[in-house]
C-alpha cells in the first residue's frame, strides 16, 4: 500500500498535508504510511478511501475487471502484503462492488494505540481463530473462534487480541461510499 497510497494522493492532486487534513489523521502518520513505516488499520484505510475519493480497494491493489463474478485468489491476496499483520482484502475488488472483506490480525491492547473506528455502512465479524474483544461504543463483548458479530459501523468500535496467539478476523464491511 504504501507506494499506492503516494501515488493516489499525487494524482489526486493532494498534498500530504491535505490528504492527511481530509482524513483527519495526522501528517506525520499519512507520511509514515506511505513510506512504509506504518500499516493503517482497516478505519485509517476507509478514512483514507473517503479522501481520495476512491474505494477502499484501490489503496489495496489492482481493481479486477469489472463483472458478475469475481474472484480473489489466495496467493495474489497474500503476495500483496508486506507483513502478516496488515490487513489482506480478499473481497470488494471490483470497481463499484459495495461489500468489502478482508483477513486480519487485530492488535493487542498493551503497547499499542488503538482507536476507536466508525464508518458509514454495516461491518461484519467473524473470528476465524484465537479470541478478541470487540468494544462497542459503551458495550464490551468477548468474542472466540467461530463467534460472529453483526453491527451498524457508524457505531465507534474497536477490535483488540486477547488470545497468547495472534487471533484471525474475517471483517466484512457493506453499504460503505467512498465518496461520502
Amino acid at each position: 500500500m504504501t507506494i499506492k497510497l503516494k501515488l493516489l494522493r499525487t494524482q489526486a492532486g493532494m498534498t500530504l498535508e491535505g490528504l492527511a487534513q481530509a482524513a483527519d489523521l495526522t501528517r506525520s502518520y499519512v507520511s509514515k504510511v506511505e513510506r512504509g513505516l506504518a500499516n493503517p488499520s482497516v478505519g485509517v484505510a476507509l478514512k483514507l478511501a473517503n479522501a481520495l475519493k476512491l474505494p477502499v480497494d484501490e489503496l489495496f491493489g489492482q481493481p479486477s475487471v469489472a463483472s458478475a463474478v469475481t474472484i480473489t485468489r489466495a496467493a495474489a491476496s497474500k503476495a500483496k502484503q508486506p507483513d502478516e499483520s496488515s490487513p489482506r482484502l480478499v473481497a470488494g475488488t471490483a470497481p463499484g462492488q459495495r461489500i468489502v472483506a478482508f483477513v486480519l490480525q487485530p492488535g493487542r491492547e498493551k503497547g499499542s494505540r488503538h482507536l476507536m473506528s466508525h464508518h458509514e455502512g454495516e461491518e461484519l465479524i467473524y473470528v476465524l481463530s484465537g479470541e478478541v474483544k470487540l468494544e462497542l461504543d459503551d458495550t464490551t463483548e468477548h468474542l472466540v473462534a467461530g463467534d460472529c458479530v453483526h453491527f451498524n459501523a457508524s457505531v465507534p468500535h474497536r477490535l483488540i487480541c486477547t488470545s497468547k496467539l495472534p487471533a484471525e478476523v474475517l471483517l466484512v464491511i457493506a453499504g460503505h461510499s467512498p465518496t461520502a
